[in-house]
């Protein structure tokens, strides 16, 4: 199970109940995840039954274009809540807008009130050139974030080995990279971890590594 520790064991479904929540942190700890990735309304749930998981959860989910204070705010409000990591959704109208210097102010804001804590943010590169995507590396390079991540799993497409090769040629030595969305094999993994990436986000982690 040496893979299972790249995975942020994930779901995110709209309908996940408390039980299917308790069954995901219970395979997360059990396999040695990274971390569980939850629904933010799922955080304090999370901490009260399990102490010693590592907890992420995510902001501006899945859509990315909510005010710059309403995902600061967000944030900081499930770090109180036991959150451990943040991936936050990257505001793609700010770069459809050539607004660069707007997202790296938010990213940083986001970035100041996690301190110490894992933030990574969520490209959503299915929506993005090549050259937004080259531009967006550079905010997250300034903004301090520990991660560039490929995609949400709820655009049209998920994540792709080419856009890890991008990041890696653009992203600070100190950014590393998750790979989500659509990642269903065990060869998959493999593929995506050989390329650079040290994250895999994946819903199928337990089906993956165990059922093969």
């Amino acid at each position: 199970m040496k893979l299972f520790k790249y995975i942020d064991h994930t779901l995110l479904s709209p309908t996940a109940t408390f039980e299917d929540i308790r069954r995901l942190c219970m395979e997360g700890y059990e396999y040695g995840a990274a971390s569980v990735c939850i629904p933010p309304c799922y955080v304090a749930f999370a901490r009260r039954m399990f102490q010693r998981l590592n907890i992420c959860t995510v902001v501006g989910f899945p859509l990315g274009y909510n005010t710059m204070i309403s995902k600061v705010n967000e944030a900081e409000t499930l770090l109180h809540l036991g959150a451990d990591e943040i991936d936050t959704v990257v505001n793609r109208c700010m770069i459809k807008n050539g607004d660069f210097d707007m997202l790296t102010e938010e990213l940083t804001r986001i970035k100041k009130v996690c301190g110490d804590n894992i933030l990574k943010v969520i490209a959503e590169t299915c929506d993005l050139t090549e050259e937004e995507k080259i531009r967006l590396c550079d905010c997250v390079n300034k903004s301090g974030a520990d991660f560039i991540k490929t995609s949400t799993g709820f655009g049209k497409s998920g994540a792709a080995l080419e856009d890890v090769e991008l990041f890696k040629a653009y992203i600070s030595p100190n950014v590393r990279i998750k790979a989500a969305g659509g990642i269903r094999t065990e060869d998959e993994i493999v593929a995506f971890i050989n390329a650079g990436c040290s994250r895999i986000g994946t819903s199928a982690g337990v089906r993956i590594l165990t059922e093969g």
